[in-house]
């Protein structure tokens, strides 16, 4: 080969790794999750009066959990079985939760590929387009969606323990809402996503009430997952915070929402940025067995094995995808009139806390069990930390977020 030759090969394939270099660099900033929510099919008396949502607008508020500049919102149609038409949206900082104004100055409009009009199909979910808006871990934001027909089915998520509010007609630009009505729930609102350096990532919380916050009051963001949060930000743990907890949820079979185990994917995999998951059910697994009087010896003994193999598989997902799988042990409900479980149930719930501990199965242990219990009657909430016998106060709720090793938010990591 000439001389001439081997320069120019050697420019070549100079140039292709320059172009191969850039095209596999990974980029310094990544989206992030840093408020969501688990959809599901809200029952007839969770449902939006259909007046609230043909050519009406909704307005509804969550707290942000990351510092950002650059964020987007994911609208959901995910259970409707036709396609929901949306005339506008926008973003904008609230006031305050509890109230439906806004800080005008703040106000975004959301388009979705350009268009400030965009038609959901059936089951599907859709990312607005960025937008440039300043804002900080602990913000409250107002998403404004306006609806132009009811959809044939609806999504949202009835435990909000937020107030949304609506307004007919085309309101989604307006920032004071002085006649708006109120609804304690939200619709249609999957997640909010901020650019972050791509060393920052996101702890998805999942599991029934306790971790949906039942028992604390409206508009206070107390629920655990609230206070870890909070908790972060305090320890400079920048690590954005999803809960998606379902009232009544269960691991293996559907109650109020989906099975955990079916949507594991989708609520907790499916998030943009998740490195951490903690995963805390099993109550109702085993409360709705013996309520029901089907918790025979042999009924109860499936159960367990059930539950083990259904934990084992969520986290060989999660570390498929590099994800680290926190399991929560199960609180005592011995207090529970709801539940009445029995001495059997007592027992199922100490072996299955000390599989959760002692298998190996997960890459840390939140150990809820053990800070909550009563020392004089394990079977029992403390007393100053108990709301019903089976869900923790707004104290409890605390404690529990004080429970959460951060060591494993801090170190684990799954290489995929």
């Amino acid at each position: 080969m000439r001389a001439s030759q081997q320069m120019l090969c050697a420019s070549f394939a100079a140039l292709a790794l320059g172009l191969c270099g850039t095209a596999t660099a990974a980029p310094s900033w990544h989206w992030v999750t840093s408020w969501g929510a688990a959809q599901q099919v809200p029952d007839p008396q969770n449902e939006l009066p259909a007046a609230a949502w043909k050519d009406s607008s909704l307005r509804q508020i969550v707290r942000n959990s990351l510092d950002g500049k650059t964020l987007r919102v994911r609208v959901s149609n995910v259970h409707g079985t036709s396609p929901m038409a949306i005339d506008g949206a926008s973003i904008a900082r609230a006031v305050k939760p509890g109230t439906p104004d806004v800080d005008a100055a703040s106000m975004r409009r959301l388009t979705f590929g350009g268009h400030g009009y965009v038609t959901i199909p059936a089951g599907a979910e859709y990312y607005s387009d960025s937008v440039e808006l300043d804002v900080a871990a602990g913000t409250d934001l107002a998403i404004t969606i306006a609806f132009k027909d009811l959809p044939a089915r609806q999504t949202g998520h009835p435990g909000s323990r937020t107030t949304s509010f609506t307004l007919p007609g085309r309101q989604e630009l307006v920032a004071g809402w002085p006649e708006a009505g109120k609804v304690p729930r939200w619709y249609a609102l999957t997640d909010i996503e901020v650019q972050a350096p791509r060393s920052v990532g996101a702890l998805v919380t999942i599991g029934d009430s306790i971790t949906d916050g039942y028992g604390v009051a409206p508009d206070t963001n107390t629920r655990w997952p609230d206070f870890l949060a909070a908790r972060l930000q305090k320890e400079g743990l920048k690590m954005g915070l999803v809960n998606t907890g379902i009232g009544g949820g269960r691991m293996l079979l559907d109650g109020s929402g989906p099975n955990m185990a079916s949507r594991f994917e989708r609520d907790v995999l499916g998030r943009n940025g998740v490195t951490h998951a903690l995963v805390l059910i099993g109550v109702n697994d085993m409360g709705v067995l013996h309520r029901n009087g089907q918790d025979t010896p042999q009924a109860r003994q499936q159960l367990m094995e059930d539950l083990k193999l259904a934990h084992r598989q969520l986290v060989e997902r999660a570390h498929a995808r590099g994800v680290c799988v926190i399991g929560g042990t199960v609180l005592p409900y011995a207090g529970s009139d709801y539940y009445k479980p029995a001495a059997a149930n007592e027992a199922d719930r100490k072996a299955l806390n000390e599989w959760v501990r002692t298998s190996g199965v997960f890459d840390a242990v939140a150990d809820f069990d053990a800070l909550m219990r009563d020392p004089a009657a394990p079977d029992h909430l403390r007393k100053d930390v108990d709301n019903d016998g089976l869900h923790p106060s707004t104290a409890g709720y605390r404690e529990m977020a004080n429970a959460v090793p951060l060591a494993a938010l801090r170190s684990c990591r799954i290489n995929r």
